[in-house]
């Protein structure tokens, strides 16, 4: 997924394992990023920088939605754990995560591994990609997202 391209549409459980339809989202503009796995450092300090931020996010009418592979089940349980106000959807299959662009080979410790490529996209009102952020590096990662959702919000 680039800017300009159509943000492909899903169905996917949240984590109280509801579906989620994207189309409930028309007319929204919103802010989804992939993640690898509930629990680990640098996606926990991701959803913290994002749940941090919520509050300014939401001033605006922008939600916020974290998908990984994790189940509904682990989901629910990183959400509890910290306090998360944010949506995470599970996506075990890696569905929308392939069709995102977000799957593919990536070091992990020093080796090549397939999985998904931690990724932020802010989606327009009319369902096309307005800003992409690809191989993210959490540090400050939040706040430029939200200094691009302000800026796209006032154009």
């Amino acid at each position: 997924m680039d800017v300009g391209d159509k943000f492909p549409e899903f169905i996917l459980s949240d984590e109280n394992g509801e579906e989620f339809d994207s189309r409930s989202l028309a007319g929204i503009r919103f802010v989804i990023y992939f993640y690898s796995k509930d629990g680990t450092s640098g996606c926990t300090r991701e959803a913290l920088d994002f749940n941090s931020l919520y509050p300014n996010f939401m001033l605006r009418n922008i939600p916020i939605i974290g998908v990984s592979k994790d189940s509904v089940a682990m989901h629910r349980k990183f959400k509890d754990k910290n306090s998360l106000k944010i949506k995470l959807l599970s996506d075990p299959d890696h569905d929308l995560t392939e069709r995102a662009g977000v799957w593919g080979t990536k070091m992990m410790y020093g080796k090549e591994v397939k999985g998904t490529i931690r990724s932020t996209f802010i989606v327009g009102k009319d369902g096309i990609v307005e800003a992409a952020w690809k191989n993210v590096k959490v540090p400050g990662h939040a706040d430029k997202v939200l200094e691009k959702a302000v800026s796209l919000t006032k154009s």
